[in-house]
């Protein structure tokens, strides 16, 4: 293997800078502003200083960082950035048109989209004048294997038609969602991991029905987790990405870097948590002194840092592979840090919760909400148990012979 080099390139020193300097100008001031908003109005509409941060971040020329065909940033390089914009959750990722699910979809797109539907889609997308969902799970079989979907897409002469349940669809109760990208069986008779297709299919199509916004540990996102009923809608063929049986495979496609960036954001929290659990320790005074003079919060301080660099490092290599082999070269370390990741977040986020004390818990600090997050996060995207199935699987198949 080639040595690793981890060293940003001079450009993308210069987007961390000027991002760094967004973050501080712009968007950590915001966030009071965000929230107080949504606390007085619908929380699934949109607070207009979104908006501000994103024609603010495109002027400053920090947008689509994400894709290395439009940034030039490699996948290595934009972690650093999602990790920056993890510390903000809630708006960093959007001010800069960086925000999931729209940057898979827009991968997808990119990759798999037809000349009209990269006109009709991604082109929106890319200007951040619309927002995605991207359908996949569902709520009456285990998600966690992709096979087990039952969401029907049949051919009708010129049209698909759609049936079928979802769930915990992400940005479907925002109202700039425009367009869901739904994965179904095109051929349920077909090799397990050829019956899957997906299909584009516009939110404002007949028979699509939003159920309802499923919370997370409470709270609703502004863009919102939806269960959504699909009942004999109908697509025209033109709305297939790829081809038949290709469904699947899009969605490994989709998921490698996606990865990289859920990681990378997450350790952006923990790093912000591990911040304010210092500031914390070193400000609050108990059995007479700060807190930081107690060897328990001490010990706490050491394994959380400790812990991130080990954490990061994996993510760099990950997005490094990525970069050089492939998703598919990379196999076994992105199912590593969509373990590693999210335990450690949660980790970090747990000390700091403690050291905070009720504070921790409440909406005073971003704690208690990037807490629910992490958490999570050991389910989306696949959870722990079938990522720690993949990498057994492959380090077994190292000694088979």
């Amino acid at each position: 293997m080639r040595a690793m080099d981890f060293e940003l390139s001079p450009k993308a020193r210069d987007h961390r800078d000027r991002l760094q300097e967004f973050m501080e100008a712009r968007v950590y001031p915001a966030e009071p502003v965000y929230a107080a908003w949504r606390a007085e109005n619908d929380p699934h509409a949109l607070p207009p200083v979104v908006e501000e941060l994103k024609a603010e971040a495109r002027e400053r020329g920090l947008w689509n960082l994400f894709l290395p065909d439009v940034s030039g940033l490699s996948n290595l390089e934009y972690a650093t950035l999602a990790e920056l914009t993890g510390r903000s959750p809630d708006l960093a990722p959007e001010a800069v048109n960086c925000a999931a699910p729209d940057t898979g979809n827009m991968e997808v797109l990119h990759m798999f989209g037809t000349d009209e539907q990269k006109e009709r889609w991604l082109r929106p997308l890319l200007d951040g004048e619309i927002r995605s969902a991207f359908a996949m799970t569902e709520p009456e079989v285990a998600s966690s294997d992709a096979t087990n979907i039952t969401t029907s897409i049949v051919r009708d002469g010129d049209e698909y038609v759609i049936n079928g349940r979802k769930w915990f669809i992400t940005g479907a109760a925002d109202e700039r969602c425009k367009i869901f990208i739904v994965m179904g069986k095109t051929d349920p008779d077909g090799p397990a991991h050829r019956q899957q297709s997906q299909v584009l299919v516009p939110r404002d199509a007949p028979g699509v029905t939003v159920v309802r916004h499923l919370p997370v540990f409470g709270y609703q996102d502004q863009h919102g987790h939806s269960e959504i009923l699909f009942e004999d809608v109908r697509v025209p063929v033109s709305n297939l990405v790829a081809a038949e049986g290709d469904g699947f495979m899009i969605a490994q496609a989709r998921l490698g870097p996606g990865r990289i960036h859920h990681c990378m954001r997450a350790l952006g929290m923990a790093e912000r948590a591990l911040e304010l659990m210092c500031r914390r320790a070193l400000s609050r005074e108990a059995f007479g002194g700060p807190l930081a003079r107690q060897g328990v919060v001490r010990e706490q301080i050491a394994e959380s840092r400790m812990a991130i660099e080990q954490a990061r490092l994996l993510t760099l290599k990950t997005a490094w592979l990525i970069d050089r082999h492939g998703a598919k070269g990379a196999r076994t370390e992105i199912a590593a840090i969509k373990v590693v990741v999210p335990r450690i977040a949660h980790q970090v986020l747990d000390r700091a919760i403690q050291v905070h004390g009720a504070a921790g818990v409440s909406d005073d600090t971003p704690l208690a909400a990037m807490y629910s997050w992490v958490r999570a996060m050991r389910i989306f995207d696949g959870p722990d148990e079938v990522h720690v199935r993949t990498v057994a699987r492959q380090e077994l198949r190292r000694h088979e012979n």
